[in-house]
């Protein structure tokens, strides 16, 4: 897989999203990864840091310039905790948890997320603001409690099937109700 392809189609959908979720500094995007579906293997089965540092670096350089916080699942070996910012984790007001995850234990996406982080820390939990999904690595118990489906441009990173989600406040109220249309 060429490196510099998969970068793009990274930096791109991530692009899509943060457009169609309308995210602002100081949301939080959640991203699970599988480096083994990217490259056409079974989930689990064939990490590959590279691939994984790719995708990292793609993800991450277009929320740097947003203002946007990463959220890296890890995979189920760590209970698919998440590899924060500690600033984040803080403001937040997050539970920290004690584990450096590893290709083979927390997988080789959340692995160049705590390398690539300047103060990573893992927590158990999030609410996040939007979601990628690469390679059905199951992200919903990390997004807020309203998800919508994103429909991207590109369907795949590698071989992995790539979906996309934002969230939206719940509606409230009954057939009297009126919504704010720019919450939806």
């Amino acid at each position: 897989m060429n490196h510099q392809t998969l970068y793009e189609q990274v930096r791109l959908a991530t692009e899509e999203l943060l457009f169609a979720a309308k995210l602002q500094e100081g949301d939080l995007l959640v991203v699970g990864c599988s480096s083994s579906e990217i490259t056409g293997s079974k989930i689990g089965s064939d990490s590959n840091p590279e691939i994984a540092e790719d995708v990292f670096s793609g993800i991450h350089d277009v929320l740097e310039e947003k203002g946007v916080f990463l959220a890296a699942q890890c995979c189920e070996h760590l209970n698919r905790s998440l590899v924060v910012e500690a600033s984040y984790a803080k403001a937040h007001d997050l539970e920290i948890v004690n584990a450096i995850p590893q290709p083979k234990a927390g997988g080789s996406f959340a692995t160049a997320a705590y390398k690539g982080f300047e103060h990573p820390v893992l927590v158990e939990t999030v609410h996040a603001d939007a979601g990628l999904d690469i390679g059905a690595t199951l992200i919903g118990m990390h997004l807020k409690r309203v998800v919508v489906p994103v429909r991207l441009s590109i369907k795949h990173i590698g071989e992995a099937i790539l979906t996309a989600a934002r969230t939206r406040p719940r509606y409230v109220g009954g057939v009297r109700a009126v919504y704010d249309k720019n919450l939806e």
